[in-house]
């Protein structure tokens, strides 16, 4: 048995035991670094550090004031705030008083968070502000068993005016207060509830966003978690001498397993949820990792093709030259790795390389804070061209591969042997299998023990056995590594009995077209291909200022011919490359880009197929409309 089996086996109950070894070991490392903004409200964020000892405190003092506040082993605690440290210590703090957390997205409107707290029965919630608060306040009368409400804000603890309701509001501020105060008489208490949690006891309830239908309820264990921080630390994804900078979504599963690895790892986590602050952090911050979606990748290669285009015609030209450098480079050298073990590239082109490193790539790697050395993305397919553009620039994606029934982190790529296209090997631990039809089956501790409340949706998902049918399809390369083809349900047939895997198709046109938002390609039991198309914004605009259409708005350009030629171009050079059944025969272009706030888009940004497909029917009907056999 290796030291990494004999580590997984011996592995403790529960995250809440490995923090009490991460405080033992390293007290006064820095833990946490946290923006707080100025008093003014002009200038910079103050970066703060918070100890592991420090952590710890305010761990213990929101665990005992949970417990102070009648909160039994495995009774929910929701939380539905953004991610900050105050997120991750709340987390811990339920953990530690035995409780489980009901994860909540804050955009999550009024109903749906309704929905998450009563199916999950939870009788705490914890809440980022007054928007929150309202939220429960306005469904009170369907939420019986909620008896505290919990704000991170404490100016907004407070009920609006006129208002009354069953459950008693706090800060966070306050409970800690509290817990302290709890703590004094009953010295014990946490260290208690700590050493009664059982492996198996539910830690963490998911709530799927699902693409379709109502969110279900994902029970994972005290042991998943534990599992997967031993899982990451084999990995070597992180290690203590790094910096992660953490913005991703903590309601999420891909976030949430993160904070799983940095406790048992014990390196620096930077962390500042505000998405719309990430290109401003980044300098400040200088991480050597971060993970995100495949969508931010998507946005920063196209912001960065489209300041080159703003440029002029020979900056753009030398950008278009060093992306097909850097494409060409990180195809051959991780070809030549899987050969023999060394990543090698011809003389020429690594001359070519090095001076596109000097005009591109550098300055792209300063723009992450000079200090990256790697990033991973998940929850979505990465398309190839992107991850072969970033990895030849000096910024490996590693990508990576779990579902929320999972706990995320299934298969991760690892440091020089990984291979863009590729999900990498499964973590230590994890069992996987490709089943007659092409879907991954999986087994392990990181498997979920199933939906809550709902016996007959787990039955068909998760055998007797512990083999768990996650609906995706892929392939097995013969040294382990695993590919994702597509969606088992997404696959489309054409009415020419013709299978495509539209997210292949969709992965390319993101890669040849530095202005698409998102794209989805339609044509189940049609007699060809077409595409609904919509536009990144601030690229689009740029574009404008170019062709000679500056002072028109977003909505004026999606619906002029320019536009339409412009992106006509770009699906021919994708057809080029397809096979004749996969081409896009017709697409429009749609009057926005497609978002979260009109239920297009997942939280964690990924496409709502039926809501796209229904909300843009009329499009789609017109694109088939007196359609002849292709």
């Amino acid at each position: 048995m290796t030291d990494i089996e004999t580590n997984l086996e011996n592995r403790p109950p529960s995250v809440a035991h490995l923090l009490l070894d991460r405080v033992a070991a390293t007290p006064d490392a820095v833990a946490y670094r946290y923006p707080v903004p100025p008093a003014s409200g002009e200038g910079p964020d103050e970066w703060r550090p918070l100890t592991w000892s420090q952590a710890a405190d305010r761990v213990f003092n929101i665990a005992a004031g949970l417990i102070e506040l009648g909160l039994l082993p495995e009774q929910r605690v929701a939380l539905a705030a953004e991610t900050s440290a105050d997120w991750i210590l709340s987390d811990l703090g339920i953990m530690c008083a035995g409780g489980a957390n009901t994860t909540v997205y804050p955009s999550t409107n009024a109903g749906e968070t309704q929905f998450i707290l009563a199916d999950s029965g939870s009788r705490v919630l914890i809440a980022e502000d007054g928007v929150q608060l309202a939220k429960v306040v306005e469904k009170q009368t369907e939420l019986p068993e909620l008896t505290h409400v919990i704000v991170l804000k404490e100016s907004e603890a407070v009920l609006p005016a006129g208002e009354i309701a069953p459950f008693e509001v706090l800060s966070l501020a306050e409970l800690e207060r509290r817990g302290a105060a709890y703590l004094e008489k009953n010295p014990d208490v946490v260290k208690e509830r700590i050493a009664g949690l059982q492996p198996e006891q539910l830690a963490t309830l998911i709530y799927t966003s699902g693409t379709t239908g109502r969110p279900k309820g994902v029970r994972l264990s005290h042991d998943t978690w534990s599992y997967m921080a031993f899982g990451i630390e084999a990995t070597r994804l992180v290690e203590p001498h790094d910096d992660q900078f953490l913005w991703l979504p903590l309601a999420h599963v891909f976030g949430k397993v993160l904070t799983a690895g940095h406790v048992k790892v014990g390196h620096v986590m930077s962390v500042d949820g505000r998405v719309d602050k990430i290109i401003e952090n980044l300098p400040v911050v200088k991480p050597t990792k971060m993970c995100a979606v495949p969508r931010i990748f998507e946005k920063v290669y196209n912001g960065v093709a489209a300041k080159a285009k703003a440029g002029g015609d020979t900056k753009y030209k030398i950008f278009q030259w060093a992306a097909g450098v850097a494409r060409d480079y990180a195809k051959i050298t991780q070809a030549n790795y899987v050969k023999t073990g060394k990543r090698s590239a011809p003389m020429g082109l690594s001359m070519k390389h090095a001076v596109a490193d000097k005009l591109v790539y550098s300055k792209l790697r300063d723009a992450f804070g000079g200090r990256i050395v790697g990033t991973v993305s998940g929850s979505a397919a990465l398309a190839p061209e992107i991850g072969f553009f970033f990895a030849g620039a000096g910024i490996p994606i590693l990508e990576g591969y779990g579902l929320t029934e999972s706990a995320a982190a299934s298969f991760v790529n690892r440091d020089e042997s990984y291979r863009t296209g590729w999900v990498g090997k499964p973590l230590p631990g994890c069992e996987v299998r490709i089943a007659e039809d092409g879907e991954i089956l999986l087994r392990g501790p990181g498997i979920m023990q199933g939906y809550h409340g709902l016996p007959e949706q787990t039955a068909e998902v998760l055998e007797a056995d512990g083999w768990f049918h996650t609906g995706d399809i892929g392939e097995l390369s013969e040294d382990g590594f695993l590919k994702i083809t597509d969606r088992k349900k997404d696959l489309i047939k054409t009415s020419g009995g013709k299978y495509i895997a539209p997210t292949e198709v969709e992965g390319q046109f993101k890669a040849v077209c530095p202005y698409v938002g998102s794209v989805l390609v339609i044509g189940a039991n049609r007699n060809y291909c077409t595409a609904l198309v919509s536009l990144d914004e601030p690229a689009l605009l740029g574009w404008a200022k170019e062709a000679g259409l500056e002072g028109k708005s977003y909505a004026e350009l999606v619906q002029s011919e320019e536009a339409r030629q412009l992106i006509d171009g770009y699906v021919k050079e994708l057809n080029q490359g397809l096979q004749r059944w996969q081409t896009i025969k017709q697409f429009r272009i749609l009057p926005r880009d497609l978002d979260v706030e009109h239920g297009e888009l997942t939280p964690s940004l990924k496409l709502k197929r039926p809501v796209v497909e229904k909300r843009f029917g009329d499009l789609i009907e017109d694109m088939y409309a007196g359609a002849r056999e292709a």
